[in-house]
């Protein structure tokens, strides 16, 4: 049978079976013609509902190139350089800009950025990095092994005076060829990895700067380097001092195009003008902003990113300048007494993490106060004070009222609990000074705060060791290298032992974890180091304070993680994105 005939106007085909269709629908009554209608568009519809659920599973959303990010930095950028870069103004935009032969990850882990792999010798002395093939600078240079060479050089320039210096004392580097350098130890040092996140400069641009322009090159305000972001223009005031920079992906980035084309930071003077801006809608993200404003911004529904940063606040215990801290029921009673979780709650506003040692943020899920006590501890202020006092008298401490303060007679002296804290006025450290003098007050001390300029604390309280004890805050890197905060060797300046801390087991574990790569082993030390400190009590520790990012809903593939500084927010910014396209899941995946 033919089921089709050309018509004779060569216009197309008479399907005839249609044709019958009509036929027989023309001769139904209005309400045949009612109920075929009907069962028709429900067979439509169901068909159609069909194809979509369909669609929905093998249709997925997937990152596209697009869109912006505007953001607010308090403080402006004067060193937009890896090697100088000092305020967070320019770290921001030196993350953002350069890259370095390993990048970190929001995972805590270290991944090839600049370098395509590496190893390492088996008396971990010598490392090798072999370069990516098609890496370039922002102007189209090639990277080769000379710019590392360079870069590296130059942090050990004592005119230059980096800040970088220290991580490469005793590191020397070879060229192998364009694309392999080795680095050689004096002595196996596990965290050395870290190192290698440092950004790399581009020789050509700065190898005929001398070391005593260093500094002043217009290049550390506009700089080139090889990041997922370059330099598009910069907004200068009427004074010269740069509002905003403007900056594009860049399509060569060695670990892919950034998804978001452009990014613009804006640089204010205080918070209460990043505030300002943000309220207004000039800028849509901020971070490092007081628990107060963060808490506002969070009841009105907005964004908010957050993360334990590894960074330790404590009352540090200088035992040479205050003899009375060398009895250890004073250090016992002064650490029982402290409530963490109200100074986070009151001062932190909840963004905190109460701490006990000196791995900041419960790295290690570990919560020593002392093995005696820390059981009979609960939630109430009373218990702790009580705990702190009955630890006092038994040691043969009473209550003067006359002076009304804690004393103990000797046969060869009488002493007081009496001491100072040492601080900085910033707003944050003053309250926390305030519980703390209240707590100790409480348990029948004397306790005179004594504020500071962060200079002048740093230079005439901290770096010649004049405090009885100090309310003060340490920054710990990525790899946890307790070494410089807690080695016997590093007690004097520029050493940032402040507790002036003596103990030979701890050196020998912080010596150990230093050249330990196995992660279990590690860990183990630096348990073993915790409870070290924990029972010699060298100080307070009291919280690490969160990192807050507050950003913009539309941002995906945002993974805060482990971040050290605010600017490591950017850490994996190559992967956020605001724009999506749908495709087949089978597309998506190959």
């Amino acid at each position: 049978m033919k089921f089709f005939q050309k018509h004779n106007s060569g216009k197309g085909f008479d399907i005839r079976g249609v044709n019958k269709l009509e036929e027989a629908f023309q001769k139904m009554s209005g309400s045949e013609k009612f109920v075929t209608l009907f069962f028709a568009f429900l067979m439509l519809l169901s068909v159609l509902m069909f194809l979509g659920q369909i669609n929905s599973h093998i249709v997925v959303d997937i990152p596209a190139h697009g869109g912006e990010l505007k953001e607010g930095v308090v403080g402006f950028p004067r060193f937009v350089n890896p090697l100088l870069s000092s305020s967070e103004a320019d770290r921001d935009l030196t993350i953002l800009v350069y890259s370095g032969l390993m990048r970190a990850t929001p995972q805590g882990d270290l991944i090839h950025d600049l370098a395509k792999t590496h190893s390492v010798s088996d008396d971990g002395l010598i490392y090798t990095f072999t370069l990516r093939d098609d890496i370039k600078f922002h102007d189209g240079t090639r990277v080769t092994s000379d710019d590392v060479i360079f870069t590296v050089g130059k942090t050990h320039d004592t005119i230059i005076k980096s800040p970088k210096r220290a991580n490469w004392e005793g590191v020397s580097v070879e060229k192998i060829s364009d694309t392999e350098i080795q680095f050689i130890l004096k002595e196996p040092y596990t965290p050395f990895l870290e190192n290698t996140t440092m950004g790399i400069l581009p020789k050509h641009i700065w190898e005929n700067i001398e070391p005593e322009q260093f500094a002043f090159s217009s290049f550390n305000v506009e700089p080139i380097g090889s990041g997922p972001y370059k330099v598009s223009s910069v907004s200068r005031n009427s004074s010269g001092i740069p509002e905003f920079y403007s900056l594009n992906s860049f399509d060569n980035y060695a670990l892919g195009k950034p998804y978001i084309d452009k990014v613009e930071l804006h640089f204010y003077s205080n918070q209460d003008q990043l505030i300002e801006s943000y309220d207004s809608g000039k800028i849509a993200a901020i971070n490092s902003i007081s628990s107060e404003v963060a808490s506002k911004i969070e009841e009105d529904g907005k964004r908010i990113e957050r993360h334990p940063l590894p960074r330790i606040f404590g009352i540090f215990f200088n035992q040479n300048q205050a003899p009375l801290f060398s009895n250890k029921e004073v250090r016992e009673a002064l650490n029982i007494a402290i409530d963490r979780d109200r100074i986070v709650e009151e001062i932190l506003g909840g963004y905190g993490t109460p701490i006990t040692s000196p791995v900041p943020g419960g790295v290690l899920n570990q919560e020593i106060l002392n093995p005696e006590t820390i059981n009979s501890i609960d939630e109430k202020t009373n218990s702790r004070t009580e705990i702190a006092k009955n630890i006092l008298e038994e040691a043969g401490w009473e209550f003067d009222t006359d002076k009304g303060i804690m004393v103990k007679e000797t046969s060869k002296s009488s002493l007081e609990l009496t001491f100072s804290i040492s601080t900085s006025n910033a707003a944050e450290l003053k309250k926390v000074a305030d519980i703390v003098k209240e707590s100790y007050e409480a348990i029948g001390a004397k306790v005179n705060v004594q504020l500071f300029e962060i200079g002048n604390l740093n230079q005439d309280v901290i770096r010649p060791r004049e405090y009885d004890s100090l309310l003060f805050g340490e920054i710990i890197g990525r790899e946890m290298d307790l070494f410089a905060f807690w080695h016997s060797s590093q007690r004097n300046d520029p050493g940032l032992n402040i507790s002036l801390y003596t103990n030979i087991r701890a050196d020998a574990l912080l010596e150990d974890i230093r050249t330990i790569s196995d992660k279990k082993e590690r860990k183990e030390k630096f348990l073993d180091l915790e409870n070290e400190i924990a029972s010699d009590i060298p100080a307070v520790f009291l919280y690490s304070p969160d990192f807050i990012y507050v950003v913009p809903k539309n941002i995906k593939g945002l993974q805060l993680g482990t971040v050290t500084t605010p600017a490591e927010r950017f850490l994996d910014i190559n992967n956020w994105y605001i724009r999506t396209d749908r495709v087949w899941q089978f597309f998506a995946t190959n």
